[in-house]
């Protein structure tokens, strides 16, 4: 199967090896017969909703989403057919805040989001850095990565976190909770890059995708030794470091 990915706004929203989800996705793809079409969607273009079955978005600091977000208002009507019609999203940190309605930075300044996760981000002045580990009872399983944010995200009454914060901050410090899920959308403050160190999340990601495009959904499974080594690892630095904010 042929897997259409509209990768939006590589050139601005590409920090802490974001890009690095594209690749563990297309080598995991690859190694099941299935082919990643992996297309830019920049400023200015127009999003062809019915042709992309995984959007995703990486992270950027406030310039790049101030660069970005009234550009990505603009594409707010197909970005919200396409998830409504069952399309995948995946966004991390900058991309994951302008998925919400809005973002304001600590000097009071309001970016629009496209409303696509029932959210808001507000800057706070400390930044919450360093491993996290989630516990996804959703999934049955655990997310380990790498927070680097200051925004202060706050899901809605009844939204449905990605995970409950075992070690770290998450979305912001008190909750408890991190990222946020709606249909097939995802979002995270999770880099490192995300996927590399949870395999299980990749393939949940590309099966998701998968039955966008009309394929099979069951993935027969890869030896991830590495990977469960690095999830390991990263889940043992986030205990060490205790609670959360």
């Amino acid at each position: 199967m042929r897997i259409r990915v509209g990768h939006l706004y590589p050139d601005y929203l590409n920090i802490y090896a974001d890009r690095g989800n594209i690749a563990v996705l297309e080598e995991r793809a690859r190694l099941r017969g299935h082919e990643l079409d992996v297309r830019s969607i920049g400023m200015g273009d127009l999003v062809p909703a019915a042709e992309i079955d995984l959007f995703y978005v990486g992270g950027g600091q406030d310039r790049e989403q101030s660069l970005v977000a009234q550009d990505l208002a603009g594409k707010t009507g197909p970005l919200r057919e396409a998830a409504e019609a069952g399309t995948a999203f995946l966004a991390v940190c900058g991309g994951y805040q302008l998925l919400g309605r809005f973002y304001r930075d600590v000097a009071g300044t309001e970016l629009p989001g496209i409303g696509l996760l029932p959210l808001h981000t507000i800057a706070g002045k400390l930044r919450m850095i360093g491993d996290v580990l989630l516990d996804c009872a959703w999934a049955g399983e655990t997310m380990a990565g790498f927070e680097n944010h200051a925004g202060r995200t706050i899901l809605d009454d009844g939204a449905e976190p990605l995970g409950r914060v075992v070690s770290g901050f998450g979305n912001d410090g008190v909750s408890g909770f991190e990222g946020c899920r709606w249909q097939r959308v995802y979002g995270t403050y999770l880099h490192g890059p995300l996927l590399p160190r949870n395999p299980w999340f990749a393939d949940h990601i590309l099966a998701e995708a998968l039955a966008h495009a009309g394929g099979p959904t069951e993935l027969a499974p890869l030896p991830d030794e590495l990977e469960a080594e690095a999830h390991r690892v990263s889940a043992e630095r986030a205990r060490a470091r205790g609670g959360r904010f």
